[in-house]
């Protein structure tokens, strides 16, 4: 059971399939179920490779998830617009086309705020060429975020740069917003998976390895053990007992109160445990 990523194989393949034009076959089956009447309407299986073809609307398909758990989630899928023909792109004027970009500065003080915003105007004037968007772009995607922050708002080159001179002078600009974090202890949530993620031999490594995780197991075996008729140390090895709901339910449980106090004794506390 893929957990979050239940549903992904199947959006993979609609997009490839609206991408080149062709439904896929339906995989292992053999032959249409007979407790299903086919003919009643326009739904059928796929025994082969099938065209898709284009027509006066875009392609649209369905794809649906459901979670051994019981959460089901459907979606549907467009066809993206054709794209434009590939060309040179535009010379950069300095006005954006539409709406503004955001540069976001950061350091781990008030004087590195200041010099980061400094080596961005230099940058900017050895690079001439360089375009608002992409210095956006990188700036949002490749850089750390420190404590002390600062972001540019600007639609053209010279509100960005006014902007950009106002952090290094410590002064204020139009669009210039700055802080400081405050509080950001980074605060865990651990998040454990329910039925369906279990595998024999699960732990197995941990009780032997780790005492911590094998002193809170044992502690969870003695709480389960006036109710339940099974080892749950035993269980993690059994095939058929890890298959029973009545078994590994409480079984993932205490695997994942195990790993919580694991955590716990490396200096991870959590803020909460769900799942």
């Amino acid at each position: 059971h893929t957990q979050a990523a239940a549903g992904v194989a199947g959006v993979i393949k609609m997009v490839q399939a609206m991408r080149h034009g062709l439904l896929p076959r339906t995989l292992h089956v053999d032959e249409p179920s007979p407790h299903v009447d086919w003919s009643a309407g326009g739904v059928r299986l796929l025994t082969e490779a099938t065209p898709w073809p284009e027509g006066d609307e875009p392609r649209r398909a369905g794809v649906s998830s459901f979670g051994i758990s019981g959460t089901n989630a459907h979606i549907i899928l467009e066809q993206e617009p054709p794209a434009d023909p590939e060309g040179e792109a535009p010379e950069e004027t300095g006005q954006l086309p539409s709406g503004i970009v955001p540069w976001l500065v950061s350091g781990k003080s008030e004087s590195a705020l200041r010099a980061q915003a400094e080596g961005l105007l230099a940058h900017l004037d050895a690079r001439p060429e360089t375009t608002l968007v992409d210095v956006g772009f990188s700036l949002a995607t490749t850089h750390s975020a420190f404590e002390h922050r600062a972001v540019v708002l600007g639609s053209d080159r010279a509100a960005l740069v006014e902007g950009l001179g106002a952090v290094v002078e410590g002064g204020s600009a139009p669009g210039l917003v700055r802080g400081v974090v405050v509080g950001g202890d980074g605060r865990a949530v651990l998040v454990f998976p329910g039925q369906g993620s279990q595998w024999v031999g699960m732990a197995a490594g941990l009780l032997e390895s780790s005492p911590v995780f094998a002193e809170r197991l044992g502690e969870c075996a003695a709480a389960l053990g006036p109710f339940v008729e099974w080892s749950l140390v035993d269980v993690l090895s059994d095939p058929a007992a890890l298959e029973r709901v009545d078994v590994v339910q409480p079984v993932l449980w205490a695997v994942m109160v195990s790993l919580a106090a694991l955590w716990r004794s490396y200096g991870v506390e959590p803020a909460a445990v769900i799942g």
